[in-house]
């Protein structure tokens, strides 16, 4: 796992910035009611997206919440008074404070069924009746685009995606949420290059994979011998599912 506070300052710059942050923002949106008053937005790192999605809708009172200290500190510089520190699993709010909650780019770092249950009870917890919301999925099956790079690590070890489609529905259902939506946005900028997954690789962004352990280092050989080591493959395309919390009575 990322240590995300010491990922803080590099996380835009790596996760495709200002562009892949529009396009995430703008997927949400298009799932959010015009009419939603407050939002809250969960585990929202840098606020990158979180200001995207406060600037669109002026009327909208946006509040971000992340746990990693680094991430809610940058946040707070994009949404001065508008960012808690807070775990996921444990939000600071009272039921039904928000019109509608967002997790983008959440539940696929989760460890197992039971937190990712926590967090989606949470969200559901703190959503008003009628409101929605809105999470990533299936977010590592997005990056497999096919290519070359995708062939080398195709034997590498996985967990389950605790963010997969039908585990996120079975959450949602669990918690009274129905399904209310979907959408998707490429992540621009995220194509990967071969020499960029080594580096990837060697600071532990493949959470079986530990950095300077053997396999690690057999699949850092492998991709090194791919050609083109600097071009980027494909961008992967993300998907967004909305549910929605039924109405009082």
């Amino acid at each position: 796992m990322l240590d995300y506070d010491e990922e803080a300052g590099a996380y835009d710059a790596r996760r495709g910035g200002e562009a892949r942050a529009t396009a995430a923002a703008d997927a949400v949106l298009g799932l959010i009611p015009e009419a939603a008053g407050r939002l809250l937005d969960v585990a929202c790192g840098t606020g990158i997206v979180t200001r995207r999605l406060a600037a669109a809708r002026p009327g909208m009172r946006v509040t971000g919440a992340d746990l990693a200290e680094g991430m809610t500190r940058l946040a707070a510089a994009r949404l001065p008074g508008a960012v808690v520190r807070a775990d996921s699993r444990r939000l600071p709010f009272p039921d039904g404070t928000f019109d509608a909650v967002t997790s983008v780019w959440l539940l696929h770092l989760l460890r197992d069924a039971a937190d990712a249950d926590r967090v989606v009870a949470e969200c559901a917890r703190v959503l008003r009746p009628g409101g929605v919301y809105v999470t990533t999925v299936d977010k590592a099956a997005a990056h497999d685009v096919g290519s070359d790079i995708d062939a080398v690590l195709a034997p590498r070890p996985r967990r389950p995606a605790q963010d997969a489609a039908g585990t996120v529905a079975a959450h949602t259902a669990r918690h009274g949420l129905h399904p209310a939506g979907r959408a998707s946005f490429p992540g621009l900028g995220q194509g990967r290059s071969p020499r960029g997954t080594i580096a990837d690789l060697r600071r532990g962004w493949f959470t079986l994979l530990p950095p300077g352990d053997l396999l690690t280092e057999r699949f850092a050989e492998r991709l090194a011998a791919l050609p083109d080591q600097d071009r980027p493959r494909a961008d992967p395309c993300f998907s967004v599912r909305a549910f929605r919390k039924p109405p009082a009575g």
